[in-house]
């Protein structure tokens, strides 16, 4: 019937081309009796799901069923097996919990397409975060078959990527172009090689994050979202986000197991629709629909393929012909169905036939033209399409975790950032709820991070010696082999203790080695029982290499570190003087960025009873080399510290005139008297001290500027004088407190004034803790921080 259906609106279509160009009146009707026919397929379809529905419930086998439609009982099966009531939904037992969670799906539904419509996108996707906040995972799409979204089905949320990044930093995500793909995001663009346009926004209920929302549009769109673009996507993600909490509070919280098809934007109807079906190739035609389900095939098709059309209407086109489920075509159908442009390819029909099979892409689904050509080489393949060893989807989306991992390693620095990130990671992307990573020290493996235990576990199981061959992480390491527990029987042979400690059920050890040393070991371990797979043993493996070499690194880089910074904060001064009338504050913040040390120093000198000096500058550069000038540059200005300051800026730029190290530095000196209240101040090129007076009014002190130090030796700098008044606070400071690069400097000096001056009533400590982290950087530091208070204090009398 439902063949008939089909020719009938052919029939139809035909007579309306005889027509020739009809009249208004008469395309009108033409147009209406399309429509009516068109539904047809459909009426008949729903009457054959209710038989097979009342079959199925009568006890009747899936041969019976098949035997009276005139098709095998696989067939049959494979065609009518979803259908649950008779609706021909798979809508699954009717109990108040499932039919929520079904009518949630419906409403996801809706919102999705109603902004694939609203927007022009060709697909979209919802994803929703899963409770551990940790993973997105595909709820509802529409547009885009399984088929092709199989690598994208669960998104690491600490991984970067369009809809992590959406999602994560609560922001709309926009690629206008597969290029803008490759250049933000090189590793997604690996798996979605397609020339489409790209927007993802995240789904958010007050300050709960719940998910994303992606739609996707053919590259040839313009570059830009428009206003009426922007507002439906964010409509759908309040609308979305709303929904999703107000399911939630009802205690029917919307969570699928897989993802759901939203049937497609409703495509064109009339004599229209009619024409473009009658324009589909006579001979040789396929059509999927949006899930990729047959729901056309000629008889020359069928042949073609090998097949008979009641075995093939209705199921999946690489399910029902296994030797197109290719890599070769799994690429050209994504790329049709994602950029809506034509693509082809052709596969060797076994033993020995090869076909070309032509897509064209529409908003309904894909119309393929099947035809036998005398090729013996895929389109775009070296070989042929078909054989063992092609990557299943799991085995695919496995290979993008390792490779998420692999990039995100690339950027750890230190140890805390190996551990931190592949913790991120790896339990998310195996489904692990263990992590512990051990580094060799000595003849004994120490703990250096760990996710899902507790401390007391942890310290129970540290530092093992190399001796103890009990121990699996040693065992692992000694050996230089994985070792891989799936129960806890197993387990208990080696360490029956562990699983009793751990309360774990499965366990995988992997060394981790670097140039064939042993640098520590990596353990993921699982709550229930797991099977190791072959692959899964293999990419276990490999990333254990991975984390190894990124181990070994950020060891050697904590050690220079850490050397770095102790000469650093070896020239520092350890403390201040503590001098009658003036309370004094300092702070110092090293750059957040790279190892690099830099050259900000200050220091306060106590010249007699009632007189101090101060400075603060900053050397070029971060560098051990000028971590060293920085520290001739401070033993200079105490060598000459009470005569006046030009004369002690001049005798210091002399001498690394003198000493030419290639570097120069910034450099502001004063000199308090605090018996007559008064500071006489120079400056070499430094940023202008603030004063705040004693009824709370601050200003920048703009003095006369003065040559950088180390440039001309015959430089000259005249000093200011100021008062300080009991209650006045001098505040010195470095440019990494005011420099930002979307920041005018004069703008960030003001604003540090502005806090000075409102923090009147705190102590020096507290208010040097304040301006320290007054700083309006929200990226990681890229210079020092140095900061020095002066608070001239009423006399004692």
């Amino acid at each position: 019937m439902v063949l008939a259906g089909v020719d009938l609106l052919a029939r139809v279509q035909a007579v309306a081309r005889q027509t020739g160009d009809p009249a208004p009146e008469r395309e009108a009707a033409v147009g209406c009796h399309c429509d009516a026919v068109a539904e047809v397929p459909g009426l008949a379809e729903r009457l054959v799901r209710y038989a097979v529905l009342a079959d199925r419930q009568a006890g009747a086998g899936w041969a019976r069923i098949g035997a009276a439609l005139g098709t095998s009982g696989e067939a049959a099966r494979r065609r009518f097996g979803h259908v649950r009531d008779l609706s021909g939904e798979d809508r699954g037992p009717r109990d108040d919990a499932t039919s929520a969670v079904c009518s949630g799906m419906e409403f996801l539904d809706t919102f999705l397409r109603q902004a694939v419509r609203e927007t022009g996108a060709s697909a979209g996707m919802v994803y929703l975060l899963s409770p551990s906040g940790q993973v997105l995972r595909l709820a509802t799409m529409t547009g885009v078959p399984s088929k092709v979204t199989a690598l994208w089905e669960r998104l690491l949320l600490p991984a970067s990527g369009p809809v992590a990044d959406a999602v994560r930093e609560r922001r709309l995500v926009w690629l206008a172009s597969q290029a803008a793909l490759v250049r933000r995001y090189p590793r997604a663009a690996l798996v979605l090689p397609y020339p489409v346009a790209l927007a993802a926004a995240p789904v958010t209920s007050g300050a709960t994050v719940r998910g994303g929302l992606v739609l996707l549009w053919p590259e040839s769109r313009p570059s830009h979202l428009s206003a009426q673009e922007r507002a439906v996507i964010r409509s759908t993600c309040d609308r979305t986000g709303a929904f999703l909490q107000h399911a939630a509070e009802d205690g029917h919280p919307i969570s699928p197991e897989e993802p759901h098809m939203a049937a497609p934007p409703r495509p064109r109807t009339g004599a229209r629709t009619a024409v473009d079906f009658g324009d589909r190739p006579a001979e040789g035609c396929c059509v999927l629909d949006a899930e990729g389900r047959i729901a056309f095939i000629s008889a020359t098709a069928a042949d073609l393929v090998g097949g008979g059309v009641p075995e093939l209407l209705g199921a999946l086109l690489w399910e029902a012909l296994p030797w197109l489920d290719d890599p070769v075509f799994e690429d050209r159908y994504r790329a049709a169905v994602l950029g809506r442009r034509p693509t082809s390819f052709t596969a060797l029909r076994p033993p020995d036939r090869w076909l070309s099979f032509q897509l064209r892409p529409d908003v309904s689904g894909v119309s393929v033209r099947v035809s036998p050509t005398e090729r013996t080489t895929p389109v775009d393949h070296p070989g042929p399409g078909h054989g063992a060893g092609t990557a299943t989807p799991a085995r695919a989306g496995t290979l993008y975790d390792l490779m998420h991992v692999a990039g995100a390693l690339t950027k750890a620095v230190s140890v805390r950032d190996v551990v931190e990130l592949t913790a991120d990671l790896v339990l998310p992307a195996f489904g692990a709820q263990g992590f512990v990573l051990s580094v060799a020290e000595g003849d004994r493996l120490r703990v250096v991070g760990h996710r899902g235990y507790s401390a007391k576990v942890i310290s129970a199981l540290d530092l093992p010696p190399f001796r103890d061959e009990s121990a699996p992480t040693v065992r692992a390491v000694t050996m230089g082999v994985p070792l891989f527990f799936a129960s806890r029987r197993e387990m208990a042979q080696l360490a029956p203790e562990i699983p009793r400690l751990t309360k774990r059920a499965a366990w995988a050890f992997l060394p981790l080695l670097a140039s064939s040393r042993p640098v520590g070991c990596c353990v993921v371990s699982y709550d229930q029982p797991h099977d190791f797979t072959p692959d899964e043993r293999a990419v276990l493996t490999s990333l254990a290499g991975l984390i190894a070499q990124a181990l070994d690194r950020a060891r050697l880089y904590d050690a220079e570190h850490q050397l770095a910074r102790s000469l650093q904060s070896g020239l520092l001064p350890a403390t201040l003087p503590t001098v009658p009338g003036l309370e004094v504050a300092a702070r110092y913040l090293p750059t957040a960025c790279g190892m690099d040390i830099g050259g900000d120093f200050y220091d306060l000198i106590r010249c007699d009873t009632t007189t101090v000096a101060a400075a603060i500058g900053d050397v070029q550069g971060h560098s051990v080399n000028a971590a060293v000038l920085m520290g001739q540059v401070r033993t200079a200005v105490h060598a000459t510290a009470g005569a006046p300051p030009g004369e002690v800026l001049a005798r210091t730029n002399r001498l690394l005139t003198d000493l030419d190290p290639g570097l120069f530095t910034s450099c502001l000196y004063a000199h308090i008297d605090l018996a007559h209240h008064l500071a006489h101040l120079a400056t070499a090129g430094h940023l202008p001290p603030l004063l705040r007076h004693p009824d709370g009014n601050t200003e920048v002190l703009h003095l006369p500027p003065g040559l950088l130090l180390g440039i001309d030796p015959d430089a000259d700098y005249p000093a200011t004088e100021i008062p300080l008044p009991p209650g006045a606070v001098l505040a010195l400071y470095t440019d990494g407190l005011v420099e930002s690069p979307d920041v005018d400097l004069d703008d960030a000096t003001a604003n540090l004034a502005d806090q000075l001056a409102q923090a009147q009533d705190q102590p020096m400590a507290t208010l040097a803790d304040t301006l320290i982290h007054h700083d309006p950087h929200t990226d990681p530091r890229s210079d020092d921080i140095a900061l020095l208070l002066l608070h001239s204090q009423p006399d004692r009398g």
